[in-house]
């Protein structure tokens, strides 16, 4: 399974973007999907996920009331919807895919695929 992020850039505080990750490989429906991101000198953290079929989402305390997961099976997609940035949201984020919907799944080690990342930077 190759995962491939873009949408990232610079926006202003307050401003918004919309990240995809588009995969290609095995049926991409069958898979979980999450977004996580890593800021310089920090470790790697949790944002989003989301169930087969969009059942279920799980967000971050930190991003929960201005971040959107979605998926669109049809095109192999899925989406981080990022609004009212902060300078904080300053980050690679990454998408990737699992196998399984078993609680945790902000654990990054729950994941099997990941992309490489693409760089969102909020400036003040």
């Amino acid at each position: 399974v190759q995962l491939v992020e873009s949408g990232g850039g610079l926006v202003q505080a307050g401003g918004s973007l919309r990240l995809s990750c588009a995969a290609s490989g095995r049926t991409f429906s069958s898979f979980v999907m999450g977004w996580f991101r890593q800021a310089p000198g920090k470790e790697r953290e949790f944002v989003a996920t989301i169930s087969r079929s969009s059942a279920s989402t799980y967000y971050a305390d930190s991003v929960k009331g201005r971040y959107t997961i979605s998926r669109d099976d049809a095109k192999n997609t899925v989406y981080l919807q990022m609004n009212s940035l902060k300078p904080e949201d300053t980050a690679v984020y990454s998408c990737a895919a699992a196998l399984v919907w078993a609680q945790p799944m902000h654990v990054s080690s729950r994941y099997r695929y990941w992309g490489q990342g693409t760089q969102v930077t909020v400036s003040s």
